[in-house]
């Protein structure tokens, strides 16, 4: 009796020691991680920061692959921040929330997208144009980025992530949330320019490229009413362009096609990042006419002035969408059916995943099963 109650107290003193250690110990959240520049990602682990008071802990179920990912792994835009965990089209559950929140219970489906703070003060932020912020180092992206509290941000491709419950977005019931997560850049990227811009009923639109981007464009466009073109290098997509709503497909490696639709379009969204000829698209639009840039070549673009000049057209950028904006187009896709088009992978595919995006190998958007981190 006597060595067995010893035995009890020795193992419950153990444990209680363990649980102290535990509760000291920093949180850690399971992710994928390039741990160098251009390096392949792998499986480790990443500190969880603290749940603050405004803060929700959401449980990541699906995190798209954006191309972006691959540039800032690449360190193509810039140096960054190692290790870097990519992902900001993010679909999951809130798992924990902080004592000062009031907007979200624990089982909300949610969303987050490139950014996750920004000063909330200039005039931009206080129009809900958090993406344009103004403030010192613009908004706080997802990831590859320092915070306000001075830690680095950390990406969804992971099994957690902790932010301010004011940036979250609320994933409609009527979308699934691994065609939904996509939309948290790739949808809101389209959605906002054909939002600004007017597309709808009597509208010409054109959308170049169709990938990632564009076949969202695509069913947006469409669905906001307007008589939508694809223009693609080949027509090796048309059967799917047309599938996605697309009234015509064209191939701009025939030079018929930009003698056959001068002056044809009221906006043309190019979403491709490779360096194209601007002043030939340009050619492509009515008067007032307005091509927006939203894919972000390498290099400088470059453009004829009379192509602007003739038919007082513009030229144009735009980059995603604030936080008003970018929850009116999860509510408009979830109104008319509209997700990604996706091939969902485990997570010891993503290096896999990102060579295939680089070969142009993808239909449309790679979605990563956070389940299998």
């Amino acid at each position: 009796m006597t060595n067995t109650t010893l035995t009890t107290t020795a193992t419950r003193a153990a444990t209680d020691a363990t649980d102290i250690a535990d509760a000291a110990a920093p949180a850690t959240i399971a992710v994928y991680a390039a741990p160098a520049p251009k390096a392949p990602l792998e499986r480790g682990t990443v500190p969880r920061r603290p749940l603050g008071a405004n803060d929700i802990l959401i449980d990541i179920k699906f995190a798209g692959i954006c191309h972006s990912d691959i540039h800032q792994v690449g360190e193509d835009w810039g140096q960054g921040i190692f290790p870097m965990v990519p992902g900001h089209e993010i679909a999951g559950v809130v798992a924990e929330v902080g004592p000062g929140v009031t907007r979200w219970s624990v089982g909300d489906r949610v969303g987050v997208g490139c950014f996750v703070d920004s000063c909330r003060e200039c005039d931009n932020c206080r129009a809900g144009l958090q993406q344009y912020c103004t403030s010192e180092g613009g908004p706080v992206f997802t990831y590859n980025a320092v915070g306000r509290d001075g830690t680095p941000t950390y990406g969804g491709y992971a099994k957690q992530l902790v932010i301010d419950a004011d940036y979250a977005l609320r994933i409609p019931d009527a979308l699934p949330l691994d065609v939904a997560a996509p939309l948290l850049c790739a949808g809101i990227t389209l959605y906002s320019p054909l939002t600004h811009w007017g597309a709808g009923p009597g509208k010409r639109v054109a959308i170049v490229g169709l990938g990632g981007l564009g076949h969202l464009g695509v069913k947006i466009a469409r669905a906001k009413g307007a008589e939508v073109t694809v223009l693609s290098q080949s027509l090796r997509k048309r059967e799917d362009g047309l599938k996605l709503g697309a009234h015509d497909y064209r191939a701009t490696s025939d030079p018929a096609t930009f003698t056959e639709l001068a002056g044809r379009f009221d906006l043309i969204v190019n979403t491709v990042s490779a360096d194209l000829d601007l002043s030939g698209y340009l050619g492509l639009l009515r008067l007032d006419g307005t091509l927006v840039q939203v894919g972000a070549p390498e290099k400088p673009v470059t453009v004829n002035a009379h192509a602007l000049l003739t038919g007082r057209r513009s030229l144009s950028g735009s980059m995603i969408g604030g936080l008003p904006e970018t929850q009116e187009m999860l509510d408009f896709c979830a109104e008319h059916g509209i997700g990604a088009e996706i091939e969902l992978i485990p997570a010891d595919r993503i290096n896999e995943a990102y060579a295939r995006v680089l070969a142009s190998d993808v239909r449309y958007r790679f979605v990563i099963d956070t389940a299998t981190i």
